[in-house]
């Protein structure tokens, strides 16, 4: 998008009526989505600004914000139809970024890892406590501040009873429950996450941090997954015709998430229980 744009000047003045003056640096740009980080002398703040059919995700993520404790929002419109919205910044590296060193092979970085892990899905299992479903967890989702773990992208949650839109196509493919890729390519709208949905994309999440790849192999189903296209490969996962992969990078850590890849929606662990499991593999040293 380049330089931040003079239409949605009333965002700007919202991220420094938190921070002060601030300098803003482009963080994605992708789909009428993008996102700034504004830092200021009195912090720092992200600033959304969702355009086209990305305003009404946008608008729907500030509505959560709004809703979700913990959160202060500043949200707006511009001409257009364009939507913003102001938060403050979550300093820390994510998920993805704690499991780093784990996938270039260090053994001994594993506990801290786990740790993280665990921090991870104690962080999801307050959210489902609260009566919440992410809807998109995925290994860059969840930011390891100072202060704990603190979850991002919230475009896709919704609270347990609510419908808050009419079609649900999915996020990232590779991490979709299969009962969720089922009714998407069924075209049963609108499809509803779940906590078990949440609970599979976790645990998804978790093994492509530790191990640096997707958990399905669509090599040993005959798929080649950057041709097939989103659709053929929800199809295939719905399915189950594409099997986990078998990357041995941590047995321990894979054998506890393949428990939930592997189960039926109604037989896996709720988050809670997920988190205890990945507690006792961190105190057993493993």
């Amino acid at each position: 998008m380049g330089e931040f744009p003079a239409e949605a000047a009333a965002a700007l003045k919202a991220a420094e009526s938190l921070c002060g003056p601030v300098t803003l640096t482009e963080i994605s740009d992708r789909r009428g989505s993008a996102v700034w980080k504004a830092g200021g002398s009195e912090g720092a703040a992200a600033v959304k600004l969702g355009t086209g059919e990305a305003a009404e995700v946008t608008a729907r993520e500030a509505s959560v914000l709004e809703r979700l404790p913990g959160h202060d929002v500043l949200v707006g419109r511009i001409d257009g139809g364009g939507v913003w919205y102001v938060t403050r910044w979550e300093e820390g590296p994510n998920t993805w970024q704690r499991f780093k060193s784990v996938r270039a092979g260090c053994a001994s970085t594993r506990s801290e890892a786990l740790a993280s892990a665990v921090q991870v899905a104690r962080a999801v299992a307050d959210l489902h406590g609260l009566g919440w479903i992410h809807g998109d967890l995925q290994p860059a989702h969840a930011v390891h501040t100072a202060d704990g773990v603190r979850l991002l992208d919230f475009a896709w949650s919704r609270q347990l009873g609510e419908t808050p839109w009419t079609a649900f196509r999915g996020t990232m493919v590779h991490l979709t429950a299969p009962e969720l890729a089922t009714e998407i390519t069924a075209g049963h709208q609108p499809v509803l996450t779940t906590f078990m949905s949440d609970v599979y994309a976790l645990a998804a999440s978790l093994w492509t941090a530790a191990t640096g790849d997707w958990p399905l192999d669509y090599e040993a189903a005959g798929i080649d997954r950057k041709s097939a296209g989103p659709v053929a490969l929800l199809e295939a996962i719905g399915e189950r015709a594409v099997p986990l992969a078998h990357t041995e990078a941590w047995p321990e850590l894979q054998q506890v998430l393949k428990d939930v890849l592997l189960a039926d929606a109604r037989d896996r662990p709720l988050a809670t229980e997920l988190a205890d499991r990945l507690t006792a593999l961190h105190e057993a040293g493993r």
